[in-house]
């Protein structure tokens, strides 16, 4: 009997073994996804399945089915890991499972992937140094510059001139950086030449913002009424901040007097050019509001009346009247009888004969001299000014037909000839009866008869009559015979004027 239990007892033994056994294959089999490599594999496993079922004792559970387990589901995550295996199966595997495959080929399977991450890190890297020379560059860009004072310079020329030429007068002292900054920033198209005024310590920055505002300096050049052609012109030459020739002198009345503003270096020949045009728009201008009554058939006469009255006064409340005594004498047919056209029909543009005029000099035929021409001259005799054109355009409304000066710079108007008389009467007494400095004054004569009338007038430059012998002569020129004046309200002969 007790053989018997032994006996049985040891056959449980060995067949707990084999099943043990049986599960170590199965488990080895379950290590690789329950599927054999090949199909040799799977006959071995089921030969050996075999043997130990048969070799199994009686009562010994019965092992599950090697097909069965072969298409069960692969076992997965949390279930795989808890798969049970006898013991002797975990310490001793008869088959070492391979590594996990699937790293690997994850990253054989993702090359562009590791060549963008790749790519994106070094272009941090090259954004981050960027960064700080972008941001070492900024400050000094706006930092102070080595000017110790205000200084005007003249850049001209390319940007590579412009930025040699700052270098060389100390407005800056990094000249590579300068370059970079109007490259980067498309500065370099936008600089305009000049002659500019660099503050104190200028930053790079406010270089650049100056260059491109474009605020030069301006230099002036003023123009007075009453100057002729050829002495503007001489006034141009004269400055030394216009370049250029002058080839030909403009015609008289051409030039508005102003003031003008210029940059440095611009050519005297487009400077003429605009107080050209200048002066045709406001001849233009004036032109077309002028009283419908005046004696002027075109704007150049307008320009020719206008040019005497700027020579007769230089003051602006008597410009109006002025020109109401000449456009008066035009409407009577009464010579006009202006010193000054006298003067320019002898010395021509240059503007001033230097002393009085002489009676023979006030009879000598020339294309401008009205005591001998009737109307008006030839040409303008000076270039001038709005207020004198806007005077004869609108002149005042008065009989005035003579003036002389009152010794104080201004002028004594007179409607008759005999009360122009005692107006040159008070002159010569303010002037002390001086016969040296006494004017030449004849009754006015009308276009149709031929003696000699003569009016005192003022010069702009002088205020005093131009007939006033103000230089005597080495030798006095013999005096004609006087003449009987004529009075050209009645025509009737006057005892004649003094000299």
């Amino acid at each position: 009997m007790t053989e018997d239990k032994l006996t049985v007892g040891n056959d449980k033994v060995d067949a707990d073994q084999k099943s043990a056994s049986a599960n170590d294959m199965l488990a080895v089999v379950s290590q690789t996804d329950g599927v054999p490599a090949t199909q040799a594999d799977a006959l071995t496993v089921n030969r050996k399945y075999e043997t130990l079922q048969n070799e199994a004792v009686e009562g010994a559970s019965s092992l599950p089915s090697p097909v069965s387990e072969m298409v069960r589901p692969k076992p997965r995550g949390f279930m795989r890991r808890m798969m049970v295996r006898s013991p002797a199966a975990a310490i001793h595997p008869e088959t070492v499972p391979e590594p996990p495959q699937h790293v690997t080929s994850e990253r054989k399977e993702r090359p562009l992937t590791n060549f963008l991450s790749g790519l994106l890190s070094f272009i941090a890297i090259v954004a981050a140094c960027l960064a700080g020379l972008f941001l070492l560059a900024e400050r000094q860009i706006y930092a102070p510059g080595p000017l110790d004072d205000d200084k005007v310079v003249l850049v001209r020329g390319s940007t590579a001139e412009v930025i040699d030429r700052l270098e060389r007068e100390g407005v800056i002292d990094k000249a590579f950086l300068l370059t970079l900054y109007w490259q980067l920033t498309g500065h370099s198209s936008q600089i305009k030449g000049g002659e500019y005024q660099f503050k104190k310590e200028a930053s790079l920055d406010q270089v650049t913002k100056t260059l491109i505002e474009g605020k030069t300096i301006k230099h002036s050049l003023t123009i007075a009424e009453g100057k002729t052609s050829q002495e503007i012109v001489g006034l141009l030459l004269a400055d030394i901040n216009l370049a250029g020739e002058v080839k030909d002198i403009p015609r008289e009345g051409t030039l508005l007097p102003e003031t003008y503003k210029f940059d440095y270096g611009m050519s005297r020949s487009k400077i003429i050019e605009h107080m050209t045009q200048e002066q045709m728009k406001l001849v233009r201008e004036i032109w077309a509001k002028r009283d419908p009554d005046l004696p002027l058939a075109s704007p150049q006469d307008l320009v020719i009346l206008a040019s005497i009255v700027e020579k007769e006064t230089g003051k602006a409340d008597e410009r109006p009247r002025v020109a109401g005594v000449f456009v008066n004498r035009l409407l009577k047919k009464i010579r006009l009888e202006s010193d000054p056209t006298v003067v320019y029909g002898l010395v021509g543009g240059k503007g001033s004969l230097g002393r009085g005029l002489t009676k023979s000099e006030l009879d000598q035929p020339t294309p401008y001299n009205t005591y001998t021409l009737p109307g008006l001259p030839v040409g303008p005799i000076t270039n001038p000014g709005r207020a004198a054109l806007e005077a004869v355009a609108n002149p005042s409304r008065t009989k005035e037909l003579f003036f002389v000066a009152d010794g104080a710079g201004g002028h004594v108007f007179a409607e008759t000839y005999e009360q122009h008389l005692k107006n040159v009467a008070k002159w010569r007494q303010i002037e002390g009866q001086k016969v040296d400095t006494a004017p030449v004054v004849t009754a006015p004569s009308t276009n149709n008869t031929t003696s000699s009338s003569t009016k005192t007038t003022t010069s702009s430059e002088t205020q005093a009559p131009t007939t006033v012998k103000t230089n005597t002569p080495t030798k006095a020129p013999t005096k004609p015979p006087k003449k009987k004046a004529v009075n050209p309200e009645t025509g009737a002969k006057t005892a004649p004027a003094p000299d």
